[in-house]
């Protein structure tokens, strides 16, 4: 049997000091010899870049690169979209729940970069429905909404932001008390948050100015979200929230997703232990969540129909967990939008949370 291994070429210098990260056009490398190590495969290859002399190796370009256990990558891929937590995760895997809470973090930030490369700028050529699925992070004194813009028709994810917001509902004096101490030591959270990031999904979702049909519910936000798109010719639909919740509601797309996100993800189970202890940390497990039902989860269980990507337009066949975990994306390769930068640096914060831990790392970046 031929070795993988020997057949692979570089595609561009993994340095991003080097002309030759961003374009492979005229570049040249020289193969330089091999390591061994005890994970499969055993022999791995080494290459010189022709310019900037600096040397890597084949598992430079793979996702686990970096890692000390990348054995656990792929069944945390798994795990994540069936409602495990990263402690039953760690136990089977046998390693600390927060190796797991890096593997996820990881594939957060590839899930960005993927999802960021599916979208080309083209015009979305269908209806849109938005909404805000609800959640929290840490504490229930910190709510938080992640902002979804679904295909109308295709059900593929077009863009999702995060907004932070203000505990609210039904209260004990204690709990109002203990609100206004939280606020008076970490500030109130925007009242325009939710009007901004919804915009700004907007704008991911469809980056240049065209006629854009979006359906919501009756939330007084979003048509202050509507005005800040400035350029576009909008038509908006409102459908209120008190329908039912099934496939003839034109809602219905980004109502599907609320469920699969609630579903598939431990951490947005009701009551429950498995909560996330960082905002940031439900950015990217959604991203990894909206990366594969986009691309890898057929569009009906039962009946197939392609995933959302192919019913859009922008792939011609599913593509796997296996696949999408076989090779790293670059950062700078990858033209992400401004938000998602944020997102991918770790950059989201949560309050009472005094050194959060941003990715910071300089050849695994």
């Amino acid at each position: 049997m031929s070795n993988p291994s020997a057949r692979f070429e570089p595609p561009h210098c993994p340095r991003r000091d080097c002309p030759f990260h961003g374009s492979s056009v005229g570049w040249r490398w020289i193969r330089h010899g091999s390591f061994r190590r005890r994970a499969s495969p055993q022999r791995v290859p080494r290459f010189r870049c022709g310019h900037c002399r600096h040397t890597f190796s084949e598992q430079t370009f793979s996702n686990t690169y970096w890692l000390k256990r990348p054995d656990v990558l792929q069944p945390t891929a798994y795990r994540l979209l069936t409602c495990s937590g990263y402690r039953q995760i760690a136990r089977e895997a046998r390693c600390s729940p927060t190796t797991v809470g890096r593997h996820a973090a990881r594939l957060g930030r590839l899930a960005l970069l993927q999802l960021a490369a599916l979208r080309s700028g083209a015009p979305v050529l269908e209806p849109v429905a938005i909404d805000g699925f609800e959640s929290f992070g840490l504490s229930q004194f910190f709510p938080l909404h992640l902002n979804l813009v679904v295909g109308a028709v295709s059900h593929y994810v077009y863009g999702f932001t995060h907004s932070p917001l203000r505990r609210k509902g039904r209260m004990t004096e204690a709990q109002k008390r203990r609100r206004a101490a939280l606020e008076a030591e970490h500030g109130r959270p925007d009242p325009r948050a939710l009007e901004r990031d919804m915009a700004d999904a907007l704008r991911l979702a469809v980056p240049l100015p065209q006629a854009l049909v979006v359906r919501s519910d009756e939330h007084a936000d979003y048509p202050r979200a509507l005005r800040r798109l400035a350029g576009y010719d909008v038509s908006h639909e409102r459908t209120s929230s008190r329908e039912a919740r099934t496939a003839g509601n034109p809602l219905f797309p980004v109502n599907r997703l609320d469920l699969l996100l609630r579903h598939n993800s431990a951490n947005h189970k009701r009551e429950t232990i498995a909560f996330s202890k960082r905002h940031q940390s439900v950015v990217e497990r959604a991203a990894w969540l909206i990366l594969w039902q986009n691309v890898a989860k057929p569009f009906s269980e039962r009946h197939g129909g392609g995933t959302p990507a192919m019913r859009a337009g922008l792939l011609q066949r599913p593509l796997p967990v296996p696949e999408l975990l076989r090779w790293r994306r670059f950062p700078d390769r990858v033209r992400l939008p401004a938000v998602w930068e944020g997102y991918y640096r770790g950059e989201v914060r949560t309050p009472s949370i005094a050194r959060e831990r941003r990715h910071q790392l300089t050849l695994a970046y």
